[in-house]
């Protein structure tokens, strides 16, 4: 059930992980329909990423299989993808996608994948729920491991040249 008392039409569970931050990444989605029982769940990797960049993916990647406006809980570890759906992204966008750093605005981080998240968010009634990490919660431990294990294959690549 939603937190605003309506109900679930989806439930969308999201994991981001890497290997080093920045360093190989992995993320992962668990998309639940409880009326039915009907599951589907997706992973990947990038090969030099952070952590957040993942968290964020694997958001938006579960939120674009929906094909029609759905009431979606997305349930997360991660505090940076809720606050920033609830709290941050409204102030951004009145600010030109710009956040405040010691009194000036600054280009936010991940600009791409936030744009695309809302955009996303905005044909959904998205209900964020927060889960402790690694604390035993069945689809954030399987989303875990399915983004940790979309990133092990490319721990073995030649490490890129310096920048």
């Amino acid at each position: 059930m939603a937190k605003d008392g309506k109900g679930t039409e989806v439930v969308l569970f999201t994991d981001g992980a890497c290997s080093g931050n920045p360093g190989p990444g992995g993320w992962a989605y668990i998309l639940r329909h409880p009326a039915t029982g009907r599951e589907s769940a997706d992973s990947g990797n990038e090969p030099d990423t952070t952590n957040n960049r993942m968290e964020l993916t694997a958001a938006v990647r579960g939120l674009a299989q929906l094909k029609r406006p759905t009431r979606v809980e997305l349930v997360t570890d991660s505090v940076y993808v809720g606050t920033g759906l609830s709290d941050w992204l409204p102030k951004w966008k009145k600010q030109g996608w710009k956040r405040k750093d010691g009194g000036r605005l600054v280009p936010i981080k991940n600009e791409d994948l936030w744009r695309e998240l809302d955009r996303l968010a905005a044909e959904h009634t998205v209900v964020f729920t927060h889960v402790a990490g690694h604390a035993g919660h069945p689809e954030n431990e399987r989303c875990d491991e399915m983004a940790v294990a979309a990133y092990q294959p490319l721990l073995n690549r030649a490490p890129k040249a310096s920048r």
